[in-house]
Formats: structure tokens, C-alpha cells, sequence
């Protein structure tokens, strides 16, 4: 496991706990207790945790999102042939809400498939990339920026989006049980999700499968609440019926089927 993906785990227990065990820590990973502790002092020192005795707690008043910087190219075929699944659905001159995180990003990319697009977006990152396709209107939220992730948040995004109907959302999680429903870390980010959800005729959730059978604080849709989830083939076998037919799984490593256009 690299560095980067342990620490992004790190730091989910540590946002959904509240306090980690270095020792538990590292035979949960297959690592020496050193390589955990380390991992601890990295994180101490970026403000995201506070070191204890054998572990560390969360720092009060973070925010709860990992910053671009950790997962931007963590799990990036996997997002990228999520984003090719994605893309299929949508058809040229269709008004797209894109959310803000690392695998939209990626569709962002794939957008080049499509003319005459109306994209949606409140991440600065999906932004600047879609200002230079061509043939493409760009229409942008709004509201308080959330620096280390580029999300623009707060009323009038939320506001903003009241305007517009859409034939497609794209929302990010950072976490999807089929229980809890679709969950995130940073509650700020929920009445905005909420509100692409309502504008969009179908909403799609893409996640890549290490978010898939986990809960985060707040809750933002049922799994029942969106068309389709879009994930990646390395999900557990034991969650995969337990998501229905709305669940749609990709390879990686294979050029996925064209998907069906239901909307």
C-alpha cells in the first residue's frame, strides 16, 4: 500500500473514530509499527491530526475532506474508467452538474466526447479544466471557498443551483452503504449535494470501491434516491447484490460498454 493511500485511510479512521491505535493500525495494514508512526507525525505535522500516546485523535475543527493533494492521482484508473462510464450517459447539448472531487474531475476529462455541453460546477478545479473545452458553456455556483479541496459551499450555491434544471448530476462520496445511503465527511458540502440531486433529472453517484460498504458523518441521499452507481471491479463481492441493479461495476483495465441512456 503507498504512503498516500495509508494516510487517506488514516485519516478516515481518524475523521469517523476519533482516535487510532498505531499498534492496531499497523497489523490491520500489514506494516511495522514505525512505518504507522511515521505516517501519525505526517499528519500531525500537515494540522490534520494531534499525536497521543501509541496513536493520535483528530484535531478539532479541521475540516473534514481530504485535500486534493492526497488523492488526486490515488486510484486514478480506476476513477478514469469510471468517468468513461459515466460520460456514456450523457449526450451531446445535455446540461451536466458536476461536484466537486477528484473522480469528477476525471469526467470533467472525459467531457471532450461530447459537444455543445452546459456544464455545472462548484469545484475551481473542474472549472478552469472545462474554460477550455471547446463548444462548451461553463456556468459556475458560487459561494465560499473550501481551499484545500477547491469546493465552493454555502447559500448561494445553494441558491445558484435553484435556478437551473439539469439532465445529469454527478455527485462524489465519501462513503456508500447500502443502509446509511450516500455519506460525507464535511457536513458543510450536504445542502449542496442536495440541491444538484433536486435539480437533476437522474443522478449519478461515481466512487471508486474503497468508498463502497463504509458510513461518514452525515448523510446527504438514500442509495435508493439516485439512478446508478458507478464503481470500480475490486468491490467485495459480498456488497455487490446488496446494492441492486443501480450499482454498475467497471474494469480498469477493459474499455467499458456503451451504457444505456435512461434519461
Amino acid at each position: 500500500m503507498l504512503a498516500s493511500t495509508r494516510r487517506r485511510e488514516i485519516l478516515h479512521r481518524l475523521i469517523t473514530d476519533g482516535y487510532v491505535e498505531a499498534k492496531t493500525l499497523a497489523d490491520e495494514m500489514g506494516v511495522d509499527t514505525s512505518t504507522i508512526r511515521r505516517d501519525l507525525d505526517a499528519l500531525a505535522r500537515s494540522g490534520q491530526a494531534q499525536r497521543t500516546h501509541g496513536g493520535a485523535r483528530a484535531t478539532p475543527g479541521v475540516t473534514a475532506k481530504l485535500p486534493y493533494a492526497m488523492k488526486e492521482n490515488e486510484r486514478l484508473d480506476a476513477k478514469s474508467a469510471i468517468a468513461k462510464t459515466a460520460v456514456d450517459f450523457i449526450g451531446d447539448g445535455d446540461t451536466v452538474i458536476l461536484d466537486s472531487g477528484s473522480t469528477t474531475y476525471e469526467i470533467a476529462v472525459a467531457l471532450r466526447r461530447r459537444t455543445g455541453l452546459t456544464v455545472i460546477t462548484n469545484d475551481l478545479r473542474i472549472a478552469k479544466y472545462v474554460a477550455g473545452l471547446p463548444e462548451t458553456r461553463l456556468l459556475v455556483t458560487g459561494g465560499e471557498l473550501l481551499g484545500s479541496v477547491f469546493t465552493l459551499v454555502g447559500e448561494h450555491a445553494i441558491a445558484f443551483l435553484g435556478d437551473y434544471t439539469a439532465n445529469w448530476a454527478f455527485l462524489g462520496a465519501d462513503a456508500i452503504d447500502p443502509v446509511a445511503g450516500i455519506t460525507n465527511m464535511n457536513t458543510l458540502e450536504v445542502p449542496l449535494k442536495r440541491a444538484m440531486i433536486t435539480a437533476a433529472a437522474a443522478t449519478i453517484v461515481v466512487a471508486d470501491s474503497s468508498k463502497l460498504g463504509r458510513r461518514a458523518l452525515a448523510r446527504i441521499a438514500g442509495t435508493e434516491e439516485v439512478d446508478h452507481i458507478i464503481t470500480d471491479d475490486e468491490l467485495d463481492t459480498t456488497l455487490t447484490d446488496r446494492f441492486g441493479e443501480r450499482l454498475i461495476r467497471v474494469s480498469p483495465h477493459a474499455t467499458p460498454p456503451p451504457a444505456t441512456r435512461e434519461h
